[in-house]
């Protein structure tokens, strides 16, 4: 089977294994570029989705008047498939990065809100008044003593917003901005079914996520360090 202008498919060049070193290496300057643009997209949309939903949580831990259309419109959101989104979103932002991104910080919402909210809302009642006696104000007790005390509800809400958006950023391939996405389907599954750039693109997002997660855990070691204590105790 030959390609465009008669390029003969990896596919037919030989067998077809489930995986593949030559295959990585003799692509290796395609893929790097394309992790690359995995990673990118996943900071950025998860680093501008961060941005937003906190706002929002502040607005719906203000009121439950307000809590229940910011949930319920991150929710709606989120249950929009991808494929209807970035249609959607393609003929506003072009088949650019920014399509993926958008796409991608709306559906992280309904995660981080949620997250966000619960872990503002566990705070005890008793210490927030101790902190107001102490001649707390509002913005003060909000970064001293809340968000501290929310910071392991916080973190889970970006470790799923992460993994997931990891997992997502395939499917940017629609619109030609995929990452990984783009090994997975266009150098595999549009090739015949050839399976070296399908399992290593898999491997890749699922190695990448577990990472991240990781790394994020670490994060909020240091960042709570009396959670450590408390544990060993």
């Amino acid at each position: 089977m030959t390609g465009a202008g008669g390029a003969v498919l990896a596919v037919d060049a030989g067998p077809n294994p489930w995986f593949s070193s030559s295959w990585v290496v003799d692509n290796w300057s395609v893929i790097m570029p394309l992790l690359e643009q995995h990673v990118r997209l996943t900071l950025v949309s998860v680093a501008i989705g961060t941005l937003l939903a906190f706002p929002l949580t502040l607005l719906a831990r203000r009121s439950r008047y307000l809590a229940a259309p910011v949930l319920g419109l991150s929710t709606l959101i989120y249950t929009i498939p991808s494929l209807a989104m970035f249609a959607f979103l393609s003929p506003y932002t072009g088949l650019t990065e920014r399509t993926v991104i958008v796409g991608l910080v709306l559906y992280s919402l309904v995660v981080l809100v949620r997250n966000f909210l619960a872990g503002l809302q566990a705070v005890p009642d008793e210490v927030r008044e101790a902190a107001r006696g102490m001649g707390y104000g509002s913005a003060r007790l909000l970064f001293t003593v809340e968000v501290p005390l929310a910071l392991p509800s916080i973190i889970a809400g970006l470790r799923i917003a992460t993994v997931s958006t990891i997992a997502l950023v395939t499917v940017g391939v629609l619109v030609g901005q995929g990452g990984l996405g783009q090994i997975i389907i266009v150098n595999g599954f549009s090739a015949n079914y050839y399976r070296p750039p399908i399992v290593f693109g898999t491997l890749a997002c699922v190695l990448l996520a577990l990472v991240a997660d990781q790394l994020l855990a670490l994060t909020e070691r240091v960042l709570s360090p009396w959670n450590r204590t408390r544990a060993a105790a």
